[in-house]
């Protein structure tokens, strides 16, 4: 029986980026304090993906977020095992994915201007990969884990799709300033984003990269595609003040007694 299991490099690089999350959601939180309410869309969108990232990487620095794998990697030509592993899989990392990565895209998907049916399929699909991801790291099998895999590809192709092309036919109708921005932004979420499943493919997928440098490679980019990601859009959306969504309605202002349905009320 072979343990493959993070050692106090890997814990250190959990609790680096936990550290990490945490002063970036406070600081999120801070920059939505200092701007009307009507305009904290994005700020609260983005310190809620920082503030669900902390606590997956608390769960995983802890000890709690992970569950041990086994698989077989060696058999006779009779189908006997001969060589059997157990490796951590960190499963709160695609409970931290299923929600930030939905919130990431949506962030995406306002600053386009991209229309409700498209962002449901987006997210929709983008929950699909992140579920059928997870599937695939406990697959006892090659065909299983890859199969998951190929099915979360697809469903990522979709998410391309709807962003990549909807997105930028959607943002075509916004100032110059505005479709620079998402043409930039959109493009350094892509690339981060392909990048990910590179990672499973030669972490959990081939199992050829040990634990540690499978931390360390999604903190890398968890580091990006969050605070980075964050702040980037933050700083461009409060420096853009005057051609930024402006939210009013229930979002600023709450069920207003002029046109609210009252529990009791009589209806003809």
């Amino acid at each position: 029986m072979h343990i493959q299991s993070a050692s106090d490099v890997g814990n250190r690089a959990l609790w680096v980026v936990c550290v990490l999350m945490a002063i970036s959601s406070i600081a999120f939180y801070g920059m939505a304090m200092r701007v009307p309410v009507q305009k904290r869309l994005f700020h609260i969108i983005t310190a809620f993906i920082t503030t669900f990232a902390f606590l997956s990487y608390f769960s995983m620095a802890t000890g709690d977020g992970l569950s041990l794998h086994q698989y077989a990697t060696t058999e006779t030509k009779h189908h006997v095992v001969t060589e059997v592993y157990k490796r951590e899989v960190y499963w709160a990392r695609y409970v931290d994915w299923s929600l930030t990565t939905p919130l990431l895209l949506l962030d995406l998907c306002l600053l386009a201007g991209l229309n409700g049916a498209s962002i449901t399929v987006a997210v929709v699909s983008d929950v699909i990969m992140i579920m059928t991801g997870l599937f695939a790291a406990f697959g006892q099998t090659g065909g299983q884990r890859w199969g998951w895999y190929a099915i979360a590809c697809i469903a990522y192709l979709v998410v391309i799709y709807q962003l990549g092309y909807n997105g930028r036919y959607a943002v075509s109708n916004k100032d110059n300033k505005t479709r620079s921005f998402f043409s930039a932004i959109a493009g350094f979420t892509f690339v981060l984003w392909t990048l990910y499943p590179i990672v499973w493919g030669v972490a959990d997928g081939a199992r050829i990269f040990n634990v540690d440098t499978e931390i360390i490679a999604y903190a890398i980019l968890d580091i990006l595609a969050k605070p980075i990601f964050g702040f980037w859009l933050l700083f461009t959306h409060d420096s853009m003040s005057r051609t930024s969504p402006t939210v009013d309605g229930f979002w600023a202002h709450g069920m207003q007694s002029e046109g609210a349905l009252r529990v009791g009320d009589d209806r003809d």
